[in-house]
């Protein structure tokens, strides 16, 4: 890509930045690193819309790292419920300790590799945008940009980082990650790119070939498994039976109602009072909500009318839902 590619990209995020908590404006000082953290961890597998309340509400609650450090595991896995993907919230609860313990952030990208959940993206994009490092951030959205310009049909992420690291200004990386950030979120959509909107597409292959959706390939997703459990659903004197799930697995440390193990086989529920099929990443899941006289495990008794507060990840709260609606029906 030439510099002058890079000058009218770098020209339209100044003319078109999206306006997030979590940056500052183009052309001023970093953002707090924490912020520039929190934000990434957040929209890993999380939409833009989703995270910038619970951000919000996030750094509200806790406006310094250190403050997060020194909450408990269970209000900020209760905060966190919704957000899906829950290891992200025992990474952060580490990471913010290991952090603090250390007094503040690393400063490149190689030392922030070495903190809980932090992977090659997330370190590279706190790097380039709270500290100025030419390091080269590459998200599905910058990856895309990348193999379009290039017109590569399956490029390999240490090609794209490569490239990445070749159009980067010296003087502004920061600004230019959040540039390739948004035009690919905004322009260079997966299906359907705004091509006549693009500053880069002078210069793009893509565009060039008319048919832009197909680079790069898209990779071809395996089919998940299925599975089935069960939930208990316990109601005495206006309120439920909840457990906290292990710490390590899947929902690892969250509120839940207590139930069985996931199998690939089902079997058919005493008291059934209906079912919800939820999406995870590797697989999908049938729970069966069923009434139980008695309650099951370690856990307390929940008012129904504060299940709000209790922090259940989505999938106990559709839970939840199915049986209170079935209690109104049945009154």
């Amino acid at each position: 890509m030439t510099a002058n590619a890079v000058s009218r990209l770098i020209q339209h995020y100044v003319d078109n930045f999206r306006r997030l908590p979590w940056r500052s404006p183009p052309g001023t000082p970093a953002p707090d690193p924490y912020r520039v953290w929190l934000s990434e961890v957040m929209l890993q597998q999380t939409t833009v819309a989703t995270v910038t309340p619970r951000f919000e509400r996030f750094v509200r609650r806790w406006p310094t790292i250190e403050l997060l450090a020194a909450a408990t595991d269970e209000d900020i896995l209760s905060e966190w419920a919704g957000l899906g993907y829950y290891a992200r919230a025992r990474n952060l609860i580490a990471c913010a300790r290991e952090v603090a313990r250390r007094g503040s952030f690393p400063r490149t990208a190689a030392e922030l590799r070495e903190l809980p959940g932090i992977g090659a993206y997330t370190s590279a994009a706190i790097a380039a945008i709270a500290f100025g490092e030419r390091a080269p951030a590459v998200d599905t959205n910058v990856e895309r940009v990348v193999a379009r310009v290039n017109g590569l049909e399956h490029p390999a992420r240490g090609e794209i980082e490569g490239l990445v690291l070749g159009m980067m200004p010296v003087g502004r990386p920061g600004d230019f990650v959040q540039a390739m950030m948004d035009l690919g979120a905004t322009i260079c959509r997966p299906k359907s790119p705004r091509c006549d909107r693009c500053p880069l597409a002078p210069e793009c292959a893509a565009s060039a070939s008319g048919n832009p959706d197909s680079i790069p390939v898209r990779r071809r997703r395996a089919e998940r498994p299925h599975k089935f459990g069960v939930a208990y659903w316990t109601e005495d004197c206006g309120s439920v039976w909840l457990v906290r799930r292990p710490a390590k697995g899947l929902l690892g440390g969250m509120a839940a109602l207590p139930g069985s193990d996931w199998a690939p086989t089902a079997t058919a529920p005493v008291n059934p009072i209906g079912t919800v099929r939820h999406l995870f990443t590797h697989f999908s899941l049938d729970l069966a909500v069923v009434a139980r006289a008695e309650p099951e495990g370690e856990g307390w008794w929940q008012p129904v009318d504060g299940l709000e507060e209790a922090g259940l990840p989505t999938l106990y709260r559709r839970a939840v839902q199915l049986a209170l609606a079935e209690r109104r029906h049945a009154a």
